[in-house]
């Protein structure tokens, strides 16, 4: 026994000290200077240890076990290297290991065009998935990303807002409506490509992430590439003009290290009439290594813009006037002037620390404040008509309503040869006014959220071992939002007196009994002012684990929210529910999620994951019209959202492709929407908010990508994505309004309840089938070209919930319309499905060294055949019942016919830059 024992000691021991042995190390230099660098990502692949380089560009890894590995070598704007190893009781020295500069990094299209091309996105969450997409390897999702978003496609037809957007681990999505804005720091594509990029539910070490997946851009001085660089761009989609430096210091001995960016993009018009736009972007981030251990970080973003917005159309006037029109804008002193433009200015700062506690145990603490506005303006006319081109009662269409050809006539020369807004006819009637001592008739003034922000978290990373990891977060959020309308221009009059013309009497009339029939000027709030607060507090907890053969994890989050109103204006519609504080509501939200990968070998591998999660309801959709009141939606809840997929993965020398299966289910959703309808109740009009809620949804769909390296210099590459997403319920639905008529609605301006018949319905996200082959040849001459041709199908119109209720057959006596035809409302009803559609874009590059400078010329030409197709669109919910709906709809033009977005033409984006 005691030989035994000794036996099995001993042979312990020896084994010890085989796998003390297994070790790795090397120093890794630069091509060009043979310079060491500094914070190249290494890598032991299938465990999960990762080191980064110091100032002396060595690495070392201890203890590893017996085995085969691959170091893989990352560092952005170098090309990847990997480097097998094998490990039988040896120490591997691999010296020095030389990285070479990536020169078609420069023309990397995600860097250079996404993030600006989907600023003006208006009409849909769509709004920059692109973005959130650009740092992954993924085949489809960089198709998705680079040929599919313009189109408005969405990522298993989800809002961007389940995806989460980070800077150094701080989450950026607003707590007002759940998604990043970009515009925040747009321009800024040098020193934002340091970024990690989990798809879908996969983890993150930095957050829990979203449905989407999660996107942490980093911007550490030291971990941004050495050098300088300057850019020019010219483009014709939504600015005109670029200009772009950056310059990163690198290292200095003392510890320091600084990176300053700036921009500026301008352009009187992009792709749609009117559409000026006007950006300046400033970016400061200065590190101190303090020892080994410490180092504290400042990184300062300012990006202020302006954009012209452009509107959605009607068939009627897309015919008259084709796919760039726009009706915001008009001719002033000769300029094109836009009454609706978007100002966002909302500086960041942030202050990061990072704590190494071991070789193997990190602790990152940061804070951020983020201050400023957001404003959106337009017209308002309480003294005057509507000024609109387009109002309906100015076009063709509702003189053909009656048969009234010669007006008809008249209103269509007028619209094509004029059908702008009529500057001089505003400031006309407001200076009238003025001399005969009226007050305004119109007014242009801008819609104002005022945010101040405070983030706090910690950041836990641990590797246990060689295949164990852990990660955790504990974060606090404070929002104080001030909301308001402002006064930008009298237009030529003296005064604008705030009330309401369409309430039913004086007192009603006032947007605030504290200061009745007001008269505002020039930076004066007026219409509504009230503040929105919350405060948001979450933890998560996630383990990794990483073996041959299969790598699995799990993770967990908790959070609670407390939001409040708190009113400034006592509103004459709501005397008694507008002033003052609402009460808390708060709500306590978790996630859990869990998936594996089974590696069937080196090149097949199975990945599966799974999550359960609850949201809160955004500030958005907690009040029923939080400009005017302090009513919160009934019965409001947290979202549920349950979310599944498995993928088949190849990887050959040759082929990489992925096959996804997913399926993602929402629970308990709420949507708000604002609209003015005909025929609530019978045949009441009023302008109306309305609440659905217990909304159910259902997304189920495959992905798939493949790229083939069929030689050395050509690839050919595909994807496609196959969805089905519909309403799975028939969600409740009220509406409420500030007037009460006939007893439609009560006291507190609400409605009945009624039951939206959306069950099987369409979700309106953009073209659920999407389809991408394409071919990219790169010549060893550092030039290439590239050209994708992209087919989309079932693409759908929104749809209006209230014509899917009661309230469209009933009449005011409570009984079904005695002329209803079942069969023409089921054609009424009838969604809309737009045609199928195919679009090619071209891209290629060229690049240059030139004693040490690199110089590269790329350039993209979207929708060469110049395709017109309609990307999305919504039913207006103007006609609210069947007597409406019919009478419009058998017109040969509707009036209230839906409104679209159509896709750009023809468009093009160049880009000139030097690095040194």
């Amino acid at each position: 026994m005691k030989k035994i024992i000794t036996t099995q000691l001993l042979l312990l021991f020896f084994i010890g000290i085989m796998n003390a042995q297994n070790s790795v190390k090397g120093v890794i230099v630069e091509n060009d200077s043979e310079k060491p660098l500094q914070n190249v990502q290494v890598v032991v692949k299938q465990t999960t240890l990762k080191k980064s380089t110091g100032i002396d560009g060595a690495f070392e890894f201890k203890n590893l076990k017996n085995g085969s590995y691959i170091l893989e070598l990352k560092l952005i704007g170098y090309e990847t290297q990997n480097f097998p190893v094998e490990f039988s009781g040896n120490a591997i020295d691999l010296g020095r290991i030389v990285l070479y500069k990536d020169i078609f990094e420069e023309q990397d299209v995600s860097v250079i065009t996404i993030t600006d091309d989907q600023l003006n996105n208006d009409a849909s969450s769509a709004d920059n998935i692109s973005g959130l997409l650009q740092a992954s390897k993924d085949i489809f999702l960089r198709t998705a990303a680079f040929e599919l978003s313009s189109s408005f496609f969405r990522i298993k037809g989800l809002d961007s807002g389940n995806g989460k957007v980070l800077i150094n681990g701080i989450e950026m999505n607003k707590i007002y409506d759940g998604r990043a804005q970009w515009s925040n720091w747009g321009g800024l594509n040098d020193v934002l490509r340091n970024q990690e990029f989990s798809n879908g539910l996969s983890p993150s070490d930095f957050t829990f992430g979203g449905v989407l997946g999660a996107t942490n851009m980093d911007t550490r001085a030291s971990l941004l590439r050495q050098g300088s660089r300057i850019s020019y761009s010219s483009s014709d989609r939504s600015y005109e003009h670029r200009v772009m430096a950056t310059h990163v210091t690198g290292i200095s001995k003392s510890g320091w290290s600084m990176a300053f960016s700036g921009s500026r993009r301008s352009g009187n018009e992009g792709f749609n009439e009117g559409t000026s736009y006007n950006a300046y972007s400033v970016f400061a981030s200065i590190e101190k290594k303090i020892n080994q251990k410490h180092s504290i970080n400042f990184t300062g973003i300012f990006t202020p813009n302006r954009r012209g917005k452009s509107s959605p159309n009607t068939q009627e006037v897309f015919d008259l006037k084709g796919i760039e029109y726009n009706e915001y804008w008009g001719n002033l002193n000769g300029k094109k002037l836009n009454s609706r433009i978007k100002e966002v200015v909302e500086p960041i700062l942030m202050l990061n620390h990072y704590w190494d506690l071991s070789e193997n145990t990190t602790l990152q603490t940061n804070i951020s404040y983020q201050f400023g506005k957001i404003g959106n303006s337009r017209l308002d006319f309480n003294g005057g008509s509507n000024p609109s081109p387009t109002y309906y009662q100015t076009l063709p269409s509702y003189y053909l309503k009656y048969n009234n050809l010669s007006d008809a006539y008249t209103a269509q020369e007028n619209f094509v040869n004029n059908g702008q807004l009529n500057w001089n006819s505003i400031f006309d009637a407001n200076s009238t006014n003025a001399n005969i001592d009226l007050n305004n008739a119109y007014v242009l003034y801008e819609d104002r959220n005022d945010d101040k922000q405070v983030t706090v978290n910690t950041i836990f990373n641990s590797n246990l071992n060689n295949n164990i990891s852990i990660n955790g977060k504990l974060e606090y959020k404070r929002l104080r939002s001030q909301n308001f309308a402002e006064v930008l221009n009298l237009l030529g009059g003296k005064g604008y007196l705030d009330i309401n013309n369409f309430a039913d009497s004086e007192a009603q009339m006032q947007n605030d009994l504290l200061h009745p029939n007001r008269v505002v000027g020039v930076g004066d709030k007026f219409r509504y002012h009230f503040n929105l607060s919350s405060d948001f507090i979450n933890a998560f907890a996630q383990a990794q684990f990483k073996y041959n053969k299969i790598d699995f994890y799990a993770a967990a989050n908790v959070s609670q929210i407390s939001n409040q109103r708190e009113g400034l204006y006592q509103n004459g519609r709501f005397e008694n529910s507008s002033l003052g504080e609402s009460d808390k509501l708060n709500f306590t939200n978790y996630g859990v999620k869990a998936g594996a990968t089974y590696k069937i070998n080196g090149r097949h591998l199975i990945d599966v994951n799974v999550g359960y999660l609850t949201q809160a309801p955004t500030t958005r959709n907690s009040f029923s019209n939080s400009r005017e009141n302090n009513n919160i939606v009934d019965n409001l809840q947290s979202e549920q959202l349950f979310s599944a997929d498995a993928s088949y993965i190849v990887r050959t020398p040759i082929i990489t492709a992925k096959l996804t299966g997913y399926y993602t289910s929402i629970k308990d959703a709420t949507e708000i929407s604002f609209y003015f309808a005909d025929g609530i109740g019978g045949d009441n009009t009023a302008f109306v908010q309305e609440i659905l809620s217990g909304i159910e949804k259902e997304h189920l769909g495959v992905e798939f990508g493949l790229e083939a390296q069929v030689t050395s210099a050509i690839k050919l590459k595909g994807a496609a994505s196959i969805g089905r997403f519909l309403y799975a319920n028939n969600p409740d639905l009220y509406l409420t309004s500030d007037v009460t008529n006939e007893g439609i609605f009560d006291e507190n301006g609400r409605s009945k309840n009624y039951i939206s018949n959306l069950k099987n319905y369409k979700i309106s996200a953009g073209p659920h089938n999407a389809y991408s082959v394409g071919f990219e040849y790169r010549d060893p001459d550092y030039w290439w070209i590239g050209a994708t041709t992209n087919f989309f199908s079932n693409t759908y119109v929104d749809i209006a919930p209230l014509t899917r209720s009661s309230n469209f057959y009933t009449d005011s006596d409570g009984l079904t319309f005695p002329d209803y035809d079942v069969d023409l409302a089921r054609e009424l009803l009838q969604q809309e499905k737009f045609n199928n559609y195919k679009v090619v874009n071209l891209v290629g590059g060229k690049s240059w060294i030139i004693d040490g400078y690199y110089v590269s010329l790329f350039a993209t030409v979207n929708n060469v055949l110049n395709t017109e197709y309609k990307s999305g669109g919504f039913e207006q919910g103007r006609n609210a019942n069947y007597n409406e709906l019919r009478t419009d709809k058998l017109l040969k033009k509707p009036v209230f016919g839906n409104k679209y977005w159509y896709g750009r033409g023809t468009t093009y984006f160049l880009n000139a830059n030097i690095s040194f």
